[in-house]
């Protein structure tokens, strides 16, 4: 496909983000726009919109691409999932509805005290700023083989263009123009999936049942793995465990998916709002599983050797933007570019958001909306949009992906203390001592990796998505083990 054509629609694309940018943020571009919208969202947009910024870039092309190996296996954990958002709708957020909260570290501050509290916020910051980083980074290799690489454009350049654009529609309306954008994201997200299952069943000359046979009879359509639980990481009960803990720590405490939940009048509009986007969560999902059976149907037929492709998650775009038409190359792109977008603009809000709350106390201050603190907030967040562009380029230039996966890796490493803090907030009526909270909060990490290590190399078990079960556990525990039973912090 020429890259002209694909350049193109990316502008087209951007403009149209940067028109209803303009609009959402024309009247107001206020602190209490950018952080909460001012409390004024509409829970079903915002649930449908939350879908957009769920996924991400790396899961639009790694889910079907992991289908080869792997079946239909990830829906265990999507069921996971589902539970864990039920458990912050009933659970999370009453909590912080009732204490009014703008960021939801602020609660580690009320009920174990300062350092607590900072090391939750700074854990997200970390987490979120690499983790966004590496999802921008993955996709902005495919636009750059695709496009870029054909006008020699440097890939630095291409990061800079691409942030450029995410910081143009976001620095002045925050989570407001976000929740808009995310609607119009996911509109085309949602479509594109779609319209991908739609295009490969034609070229394999299959209508809408026939495909629904094909791929429910193909090879690639198990979803239940009860074997092997000592070896695999695909059995059920990794999986739907993993799940559950992975959604209430990368969910629930993670201040960007939040921060839109927060954004409403009500705790009932939220409920509704966590509820409506679970259900759109999985069935979404499914699609996308269903897009890598026919992929790998797809491949076997026309004699793609997937086998030779560097990475499966290489097979989704090598086949929409070399093997199918136009229209269905301009699709994936378009699905993949809202995908990505609509996860790096809304991490950028939310670390502006934490980082601004949480080390800057905006909410401290007898005015919010002072100019003074507005231009702060602008140069917050500029500075991210620089931060996750050095990572990105460092991550250039280690151009190991087996280095690259393992930082993300670790990443995924530091959800785990936040849901032993928070565990340990609301389920024990213990102190902290909160001078040894940051270190424990390292030490959990540590301990999780050579316990891992050493499952597998001495009783041959693979630790899989219930790692960071795992490490929340050891946090809580080595938090209980230095606590002690005087009065806790109490929330106000």
């Amino acid at each position: 496909m020429a890259p002209l054509t694909l350049f193109s629609f990316l502008l087209i694309y951007f403009g149209v983000l940067v028109i209803v940018a303009h609009v959402t943020s024309k009247k107001s571009a206020d602190n209490a726009t950018f952080f909460i919208a001012n409390k004024n969202s509409k829970w079903y947009i915002v649930a449908f919109g939350m879908i957009g910024t769920a996924l991400s870039g790396v899961t639009f092309i790694s889910v079907p691409g992991a289908v080869g190996n792997g079946s239909f296996a990830y829906f265990q954990f999507i069921l996971g999932n589902a539970v864990g958002f039920v458990i912050i709708a009933l659970v999370l957020l009453p909590l912080y509805y009732k204490m009014h909260l703008v960021s939801i570290y602020t609660y580690l501050e009320h009920r174990l005290g300062y350092l607590s509290y900072k090391t939750g916020a700074m854990i997200f910051l970390i987490s979120r700023t690499i983790s966004s980083a590496f999802r921008l980074y993955l996709v902005a290799i495919v636009l750059q083989r695709f496009i870029f690489d054909a006008w020699n454009v440097p890939f630095a350049l291409t990061i800079i263009i691409c942030l450029a654009l995410i910081w143009l529609y976001t620095h002045k309306g925050g989570l407001k123009t976000i929740i808009i954008t995310d609607l119009l994201q996911t509109f085309f997200l949602l479509l594109s999936v779609v319209l991908s299952i739609y295009f490969i069943a034609d070229s394999l000359g299959l209508n809408f049942l026939q495909t629904i046979e094909t791929v429910k009879n193909s090879s690639y359509s198990k979803i239940f793995f009860w074997e092997d639980f000592m070896g695999s990481k695909s059995n059920f009960w990794k999986q739907f465990l993993g799940g559950v803990f992975v959604t209430i720590a990368m969910t629930g405490l993670d201040q960007d998916l939040m921060q839109k939940n927060l954004s409403m009048k009500t705790i009932g509009e939220a409920q509704k709002n966590m509820l409506t986007f679970t259900v759109i969560f999985v069935f979404i999902n499914l699609f996308f599983l269903s897009v890598g059976a026919l992929l790998y149907i797809y491949a076997a037929k026309n004699g793609i050797d997937f086998d030779s492709l560097r990475t499966p998650d290489h097979l989704y775009p090598e086949i929409a933007l070399n093997h199918l038409a136009i229209v269905p190359g301009i699709i994936f792109m378009l699905g993949l570019t809202a995908a990505t977008f609509a996860t790096t603009d809304s991490a950028l809000t939310a670390l502006t958001t934490s980082f601004c709350v949480d080390f800057l106390n905006f909410n401290k201050k007898v005015d919010p909306n002072d100019k003074k603190l507005i231009q702060t907030r602008n140069k917050v967040h500029f500075t991210f949009s620089l931060l996750m562009l050095v990572i990105i380029l460092l991550f250039r230039v280690i151009n190991n992906d087996s280095v690259v996966i393992a930082i993300f890796v670790a990443a995924g490493y530091t959800y785990g203390p936040l849901l032993g803090l928070f565990a340990f907030g609301m389920l024990t009526k213990r102190t902290v001592r909160d001078k040894i909270t940051p270190y424990i909060c390292v030490l959990s990490p540590i301990l999780t990796f050579a316990i891992d290590y050493w499952l597998q190399h001495s009783i041959g078990y693979i630790v899989g998505f219930e790692l960071i079960l795992l490490n929340g556990f050891l946090t809580w525990l080595l938090l209980m083990i230095t606590s002690n039973k005087h009065a806790p912090h109490q929330i106000s």
